[in-house]
Order: C-alpha cells, then structure tokens, then sequence
C-alpha cells in the first residue's frame, strides 16, 4: 500500500503503471487481432476470441494490481457472489464517472464474461485505447444529436445497425453486454436540463437495451442490475488514481430477461416501446432511491473481491 504518500504522488504513480500496463498488452491485442482478421475460418476466428478475451483479463487483472497498491479505499460491495463465469448478461448500470468503468471491471472479472460496452465513434480515435477496443469488437456509436437526427432522418438507422451488428457477433461467444442507459455521465448541469424526475440519476434511454434484447434476448442469463454510489462524492479520473476516492458502494441484483418485451419491435411497435420504457423506468425509481439509502447509511467495513 502506497496510500502514506501525497496525493499527487499517487496520482503519477498510478497514471504510469495505467500507462504501462496499457503498452504492454495492447500491442499483444493487436498483434492476435490482425492474425483473426486474416483468417477466413469462423471456428478459427473464435478461438482467437477466445485469447483475446485471456489477454483483455489478463490486462484487467493488472490494473486491479496496481489499485490495490495505491488506493486504500472501502469496498462495500454486495450481490456478486452467485454470478456465473459461463453465460451472457446483460448488465445495466447508473454512470456518474470513468472511474465506474475501472470499478465494475474489478469486481465483474473472473464472475462474468468480460464486459463490452458501446462506446461513442469518436472514441475510436483515442490514441492507444482506441486500438484495443477495436481489437476487443467494442462497437463504436455514432449518438447523432436530437437535431441532426431531425434534419437527416435516415441517420436513425445507423447505430441500431451497428448494434445489431454487435450483438450478432456477441452471441457468438460468452459476452456481457454492458450498458449506460443515461447515455452519458451524470452531472448537476445535465441534471436539470433534462428535468429528470429522478434524486440522482439522467432519465434513462430506452433503445439501445431494447435492441440487444431484441437481437440477443435467447441468450442472455439475466439481467444484472448495479447500483454504484460514492458517498464522498464521485471522484473524477484523476482524483480516482490520485487515491481519493475513500469508499465505493456497489449493489448487483439478477432480474429475468423480460421475454414478451424482447421479443417485441421496440423501433416500431408503440405499445412495445411504451411497456419497455415503463419497465426501465420502474427499475429506475427503485434504482434512485438505492442510491439514496447508499449515501447515508454507515460503512459496514472492507469488502474487497479476491485477486484473481
């Protein structure tokens, strides 16, 4: 534990084992990503999948190394212990920091599939990291503006095409298939632009959960629900390698794969669309008042999942 030092000290020490890790595996993706690019045989192609979801763990297992030398903070985490390795799950979770990103893969590896998260396309660009996600078959989002969308119409096909697309892929192996449903992290501002009904949460969207059920709802396990809160308030990127984040509250719950909405047309079917946004939204309000019980019950001591 590295904790004693300053803050700062901390910070820089984190940021170069992050930067290490990061050079040392990506490189390694790459080099395996190619090789399945250049294979044409689907049983062949899934074998590199399979090594490429080793290595992407193996990567995230190190950064669960270097967190634990520079952090000291309380993990009270509960509903984890039942998760099966072997599966899909769909997981949706609130999204308040990148730090949430850092802390669902060091309690989710080695219980699920690895995550894989839709990110937005300009992130496919992002020096290093970009690289690895496309390696990993992350699909990449457009998420057109409201007015671009009202003067291009026909844009609205294009990220239920690339979901689509990434779900089919999904379904060929063990995946968990992970979701922002606020689209965005949360923030006061954000907040009250969007008059959201909720204490701490963005109204949640719909659609992109909608179509992976749609596409993948056979075979996805369960639904895992989290819930994260920090009570001290959530720590931006650097204030999280900087160590000052003293405690995380992590809540998971299992929910049935809602069958008759999975299989129904969200995109077209209005009474699909208006079930499915009723069930997200009763998930919701149960999910915000957690957060508020989150914040202001007393730590309950260290909980912390085993290296792996």
């Amino acid at each position: 534990m590295l904790s004693f030092l300053p803050p700062l000290a901390i910070g820089v020490m984190a940021s170069l084992l992050l930067a290490l890790n990061t050079l040392f595996w990506v490189p390694v993706l790459l080099l395996v990503a190619i090789c399945k690019l250049l294979l044409p045989w689907r049983a062949v192609r899934r074998r590199f999948d399979t090594l490429l979801i080793a290595i992407a763990e193996a990567w995230i297992a190190c950064n669960g190394g270097w967190m634990r030398l520079t952090q000291n903070a309380d993990w009270d985490v509960e509903g984890i212990d039942a998760l099966e390795r072997r599966g899909w799950y769909l997981v949706n979770c609130n999204h308040q920091t990148w730090a949430d990103i850092l802390v669902l893969q060091r309690l989710l590896t080695g219980r699920i599939p690895l995550l894989k998260f839709f990110l937005k396309r300009q992130l496919l660009w992002v020096p290093v990291m970009g690289l690895a996600w496309w390696a990993l078959d992350f699909p990449f989002m457009h998420r057109h503006s409201e007015e671009a969308l009202r003067r291009h119409p026909e844009l609205r096909g294009q990220d239920q095409d690339a979901t689509r697309l990434a779900c089919e892929k999904f379904a060929l192996i063990p995946t968990s298939v992970m979701s922002f449903c606020e689209g965005t992290r949360f923030t006061p501002l954000k907040h009250e632009r969007q008059r959201s009904p909720y204490r701490y949460l963005l109204r949640p969207k719909a659609g992109g959960m909608a179509l992976a059920l749609n596409v993948m709802g056979d075979r996805f396990r369960a639904i895992l629900d989290v819930t994260i809160a920090y009570p001290a308030g959530a720590p931006n990127f650097w204030q999280f390698l900087c160590g000052r984040m003293p405690c995380v509250r992590v809540r998971a719950r299992t929910l049935p794969v809602p069958r008759d909405l999975a299989r129904g047309d969200y995109s077209t079917d209005p009474a699909v669309r208006e079930a499915f946004q009723q069930w997200l939204q009763r998930i919701w309000l149960e999910k915000d008042q957690q957060i508020a019980s989150l914040l202001v019950s007393p730590v309950r001591g260290r909980e912390e999942r085993p290296a792996s």
